[in-house]
């Protein structure tokens, strides 16, 4: 047994009811009721007069010093602690001499067993050899009685603080538990509160960089000396930039509901009004909302970078499942600058990088044999 053992106290949660049974708690109370009903009846059956009334006296002071013992022992305070612990003592030699008998063996035991139990061992054990000395002087039981006796409460007092420190250390370990649990779920609605805001991000900034464009060419054109034509052009680009927009959002939305519909049927919907086909390979299943999402805005951000860059060329989409990740290749056969080709990007090559490495994935973009081609790969 190390130094530290000896000289530890027990833990604050040690020395609680928390923890206890609901049937080990009753028991408990009960004890300390017929205790204390025992002692008031060995002092109401003596002789009455002055005899009862300092009997009566002892039982309720040594119930206020042992109340005040199991909250200083609670605190950790040593010296008030063996001060009301020698209290006790005195009280039970003092019961010895009024002849309070069953006072004076409750308090013999009750002390040792309320040293063991509460107090660093190391100055636990002084007071356990005298309240055991104590008892064993007035007790009138043969030698062997008494040993086995004495034995008996030593172990029991220790028992009871094994005990005691084990149930302590399962309550700690159940609140720190329940700390890591919050702080999980903390994290996690962090988590989720980013991955909302990223979706807002990308769906609002894609859709309202698009109509700013178109509206800021319009008042060029209004400015300048444009057809109507050409104007209304403008306008009605917008108006279909705003409208894909909010369906986008809705798309954003459902998904956060988890209600997202198949990529492929996304990918078949997003190039209707573009010179694109989408080719499906692999074996075909339901992705993780994360990928699925990625998936879905870097093939918006890839095909509105081609309107930008290279109006009027052919784009290939492939989607392949693989074994433990999906690929979606966006490939176009180049061509002449847009007028909207120094507009700003949206999400961007970067944004789409971003979103590949947050789930553990990779984004390729670059020059292909033709046009350009950007390659996303997430685990899936």
């Amino acid at each position: 047994m190390t130094w530290d053992r000896w000289t530890r106290w027990p833990s604050r949660e040690a020395l609680t009811w928390a923890g206890l049974s609901l049937a080990r708690l009753w028991f408990v109370r009960v004890l300390r009721v017929v205790i204390l009903a025992s002692l008031l009846w060995d002092a109401f059956h003596k002789d009455r007069g002055w005899h009862l009334a300092a009997g009566v006296t002892v039982v309720v002071a040594v119930s206020l010093i042992g109340w005040a013992f199991f909250r200083v022992s609670f605190a950790h305070r040593l010296w008030p602690a063996l001060a009301l612990m020698a209290l006790l003592l005195g009280a039970a030699f003092v019961a010895e001499l009024g002849e309070w008998r069953v006072l004076a063996v409750v308090l013999w035991c009750g002390s040792a067993v309320s040293a063991l139990e509460r107090l660093p061992l190391v100055a636990g054990a002084p007071c356990v050899l005298a309240a055991m000395t104590g008892f064993a002087v007035y007790n009138d039981d043969s030698w062997l009685v008494t040993a086995l006796t004495v034995v008996g409460l030593v172990l029991a007092g220790y028992t009871l603080r094994l005990d005691a420190e084990a149930r302590g250390n399962a309550h700690r370990l159940l609140a720190q538990e329940r700390a890591a649990r919050a702080a999980e779920a903390e994290s996690a609605a962090l988590a989720e509160r980013a991955r909302i805001a990223r979706e807002i991000h990308d769906v609002l900034a894609h859709s309202l960089s698009a109509q700013l464009v178109h509206l800021e060419a319009a008042r060029l054109l209004i400015e300048g000396d444009a057809t109507r034509q050409q104007i209304l052009d403008r306008v009605v680009a917008a108006r279909t930039m705003a409208r894909e927009g909010l369906a986008e959002t809705r798309q954003a939305l459902s998904a956060l509901r988890g209600e997202m519909t198949p990529v492929e049927d996304f990918l078949r919907e997003l190039v209707t009004a573009d010179r694109a086909s989408v080719t499906v390979t692999g074996e075909r299943r339901a992705l993780p909302a994360e990928a699925s999402q990625a998936v879905r805005r870097v093939a918006q951000e890839a095909l509105t970078n081609v309107r930008k860059h290279a109006p009027g060329a052919k784009v290939q989409v492939c989607l392949e499942y693989g074994e433990s990740e999906v690929r979606l290749d966006v490939r176009d056969s180049g061509g002449p600058a847009g007028e909207l080709a120094a507009s700003g990007a949206g999400y961007g090559l970067l944004g789409m990088r971003e979103r590949a490495e947050l789930l553990g994935g990779s984004l390729q973009a670059g020059p292909g044999e033709e046009g350009f081609v950007v390659t996303l790969r997430v685990p899936g």
